[in-house]
């Protein structure tokens, strides 16, 4: 493989996991940046000595025809800037159905973007609590709690958009893709799993779902997806943040990359000043992160969503919760602003719609804080409500620069111009950290 240029770029389908897949890569070493938008080739020259990069993207909340829309042309980019392995990163919990964040949509695109190669799947991700065994997938539930079999998670399974009623992945992508998927076991990755893709290939698989239950078999994944790609032919694979660890660990057993223990992690440290967590997230873990924050002294400022929501009363609510977080902040609070368990009003564009349309009014309050309280650290909880933030802020790309929890790290934002430019920011999803995350944020403890 040309070892010229970065070695990878992938495209989140969201905020929170495009910082998830940037964590993963820089933790193995690899010198990451995330941008909000597909870079060219000259933009990349302007980081000299980068191996990774990614695109942080919104489409786990787009219907098939609007991620057709946006995807096409993003993906294109991505193959034209000549890196070997291009990356689509799902959530590790695999949100999607046939109608929003179709990865069957995804599986029809890359097809015909990248060539007929049969794309890898990989959804594990066991240092999140993700594990895929006989092409089911099975998930921890918290950052210490039990794990599940998807369709019995008791927050996956009622997941408000997309909820996971099949835990076998080829099932559930049989209702989104007609294309043949085959299947690399764990037993298999064990035994001969070169033999076992070129069986799934020469029975005319279109995708290859490879099992990930543990992380020794992590350069054997990234061996398989990595098979013969060049920049002038890449690689296009789907998955969680697995797909980085895998793609790292078998660079560093070949000799590729010199070293895959992390390297040494800056600690956040306190923050200097209060920080503001903003949550859209429906997770019960979100709940009792927000719940141990208020026990914790941070004040508590729940949404009215249909009040911030309404034209006539949008103006005032987003005034409201800003001029009672300004005065939170003055005397020395942190401030949690949730929308708890509010019920919206149904809309017409659907759940995915209703959550991009609180997102972006929290966006406005975030932005109008920002101008006026010396807040320096933020953490956004939850996919939808992270990606609106992001665009409010006019975020043009994040740097990773501490560890709090996997898959929640801390960035700094780029974003010239905008209240935003310097923020220390966390995109975190729903399902992430212990109760204490939000005071952990504050204390930057790891």
């Amino acid at each position: 493989m040309n070892t010229t240029g970065p070695l990878m770029c992938f495209y989140g389908d969201d905020f929170t996991g495009s910082t998830d897949a940037l964590e993963s890569l820089w933790l193995a070493g690899l010198s990451t940046t995330l941008f909000t938008q597909a870079p060219t080739r000259r933009r990349l020259a302007e980081h000299p000595g980068l191996q990774a990069f990614g695109v942080a993207g919104m489409s786990r909340a787009m219907s098939p025809d609007r991620m057709d829309t946006e995807l096409r042309p993003v993906l294109a980019s991505l193959r034209d800037t000549g890196v070997p392995i291009v990356h689509y990163k799902i959530c590790s919990t695999f949100d999607s159905s046939p109608t929003v964040g179709s990865i069957g949509k995804v599986i029809e695109i890359g097809l015909g973007v990248f060539g007929d190669a049969p794309i890898p799947i990989v959804a594990g991700a066991p240092s999140l609590g993700r594990y895929c065994l006989f092409g089911n997938l099975f998930a921890r539930l918290g950052a210490d709690g039990p794990v599940y079999r998807l369709d019995r998670h008791p927050s996956m399974s009622k997941h408000p958009i997309t909820p996971m009623d099949e835990a076998d992945l080829r099932l559930h992508l049989a209702k989104q893709t007609d294309a043949a998927i085959g299947l690399v076991t764990s037993p298999q990755l064990a035994c001969d799993a070169d033999a076992a893709l070129a069986a799934n290939i020469d029975d005319g698989a279109k995708v290859i779902l490879i099992d990930l239950d543990h992380e020794e078999q992590l350069p054997t994944v990234g061996r398989l997806i990595e098979r013969g790609a060049t920049g002038e032919s890449p690689r296009f694979v789907i998955g969680s943040s697995g797909v980085g660890s895998a793609m790292a660990a078998y660079w560093h057993d070949s000799g590729l990359i010199s070293a895959l223990s992390p390297r040494s992690i800056k600690k956040a440290g306190r923050s200097k000043s209060p920080i503001l967590v903003i949550s859209g997230s429906c997770s019960p873990v979100s709940a009792a992160q927000i719940k141990h924050a208020a026990a914790s002294g941070f004040v508590d400022l729940r949404v009215d969503v249909n009040a911030l929501l309404d034209s006539a009363d949008a103006v005032h609510a987003r005034l409201d919760l800003v001029r009672k977080t300004i005065a939170a902040i003055e005397t020395g609070k942190s401030v949690v602003i949730h929308t708890g368990s509010s019920k919206a009003k149904p809309s017409r564009g659907g759940s995915a719609d209703l959550g991009a349309a609180i997102g972006l009014q929290l966006g406005r309050v975030i932005r109008a804080i920002l101008n006026a309280a010396p807040i320096r650290r933020v953490v956004v909880a939850g996919g939808d409500t992270s990606g609106a933030i992001a665009v409010a802020l006019d975020i043009e790309s994040l740097d990773m620069i501490g560890t709090l929890v996997r898959g929640a790290p801390l960035c700094r934002v780029s974003a010239v111009g905008s209240p935003a430019h310097g923020l220390e920011i966390v995109f975190k999803g729903g399902q992430v950290g212990p109760e204490h995350f939000f005071s952990q944020a504050l204390s930057g403890v790891a």
